[in-house]
């Protein structure tokens, strides 16, 4: 029987196969679940992304859905990270089973998304107002750590 993650990592229509890579390569690595929302920016066959996740593809419990409701409406709770948010994603407790979700690169995450979880929101802050953003990788690996911090888990 296939044990239960304890954290999943959502990534909304990403667009940067490096990035989806590295996060599969962070999830393959903490057992961590990924859960791709289509539509996806590049093939699942794109050798950046298959460069990136190295050889670690058959270690990575990897789930494609069509919309974001097959994912978030799913068990667990979701925490949104945004910039359109006050609360630090160190403020929050985490669980296991929950969800951290990410947008897409250049957008981040839709309104809808934002706006049927109003109490999900988190922000990793950066104390610098003159850069936009950090890298989703990064975001996804900060996120996940601090998770993994408060669950204890080695």
């Amino acid at each position: 029987m296939k044990k239960t993650p304890p954290m999943k990592i959502v990534l909304v229509n990403p667009l940067i196969p490096p990035n989806t890579g590295s996060i599969g390569r962070l999830c393959a690595a903490t057992g961590t679940a990924l859960i791709l929302v289509k539509p996806l920016g590049f093939s699942l066959d794109d050798r950046y992304l298959k460069r990136a996740g190295l050889d670690y593809w058959p270690w990575i419990d990897l789930t494609i859905v069509d919309h974001w409701r097959e994912a978030l409406e799913s068990p667990g709770r979701n925490w949104l990270f945004t910039a359109k948010t006050q609360r630090s994603f160190t403020q929050v407790e985490y669980a296991p089973g929950d969800k951290l979700v990410f947008g897409a690169e250049t957008t981040g995450l839709p309104p809808e998304i934002l706006d049927a979880y109003p109490e999900a929101g988190v922000l990793i802050p950066m104390i610098n107002p003159n850069v936009r953003s950090l890298n989703l990788a990064q975001c996804a690996a900060v996120g996940l750590y601090e998770a993994r911090r408060q669950l204890g888990l080695a």
